[in-house]
């Protein structure tokens, strides 16, 4: 007996529990970000910018609401895996399928004061996404707003549409800066629950301040 033929990545273009991109703040905010782009690549440019400039902060990990694409695009803010949330979110409201990848990065970009409460340089599970466009899935990192890039010495990190846009490997100076370390993979979905503890296990001074507001 023949399988049923299946179109995989209609899966991409689903609400989930996180990437809910059913919410009707979701779905208002992608049809007013899109507004006048017709084409995929333009939408999902579009898209990125939005995302890409809602502040960068972290978030206490504990708190399963702060990985919502619909509590983000409330809050104005998120880390790397909230604003992917957001931006997959967004994608698929607009009707490109979009996903989500994890990957331990090392020399994250972030402040000398959460680097110090990590005790190390190595993020680990940084989210990031992918979105269909025109047949071809491209990489993108709407993660770090541009006036935090300037502060930190890192041009900000731009997307044209049609080719990636992953995480800066060198800062302005030509110094080393980024280095994609590990991959976790694809997720249709933000296992939340998993990185609520795993962060706590890897990170538990980090968590600690910023569940006490010092970060």
């Amino acid at each position: 007996m023949r399988p049923i033929e299946t179109d995989s990545n209609l899966v991409f273009l689903s609400p989930a529990e996180y990437v809910d991109s059913d919410h009707p703040s979701i779905r208002a905010e992608s049809a007013r970000i899109c507004r006048g782009h017709a084409t995929a690549a333009e939408k999902a440019r579009a898209i990125y910018y939005a995302v890409r400039e809602h502040l960068y902060r972290a978030a206490d990990f504990a708190d399963l609401e702060s990985y919502r694409a619909s509590s983000v695009l409330a809050a104005g803010h998120g880390y790397c895996v909230a604003k992917a949330s957001l931006f997959a979110a967004l994608c698929r409201a607009a009707g490109l399928p979009a996903r989500l990848l994890f990957a331990d990065v090392s020399n994250h970009l972030a402040t000398p004061r959460i680097e110090a409460r990590m005790g190390t340089n190595v993020f680990a599970w940084h989210g990031y996404n992918e979105v269909l466009v025109d047949g071809r899935w491209l990489k993108v990192s709407p993660t770090f707003n541009a006036a935090l890039c300037r502060k930190l010495g890192v041009a900000p990190l731009e997307f044209d549409g049609v080719s990636d846009a992953l995480l800066q490997a060198f800062d302005q100076a030509g110094r080393s800066f980024m280095r994609y370390d590990t991959m976790h993979g694809v997720f249709h979905d933000v296992p939340a629950r998993f990185l609520a503890a795993e962060m706590e296990r890897l990170y538990p001074a980090a968590c600690a301040a910023i569940r006490a507001g010092e970060l």
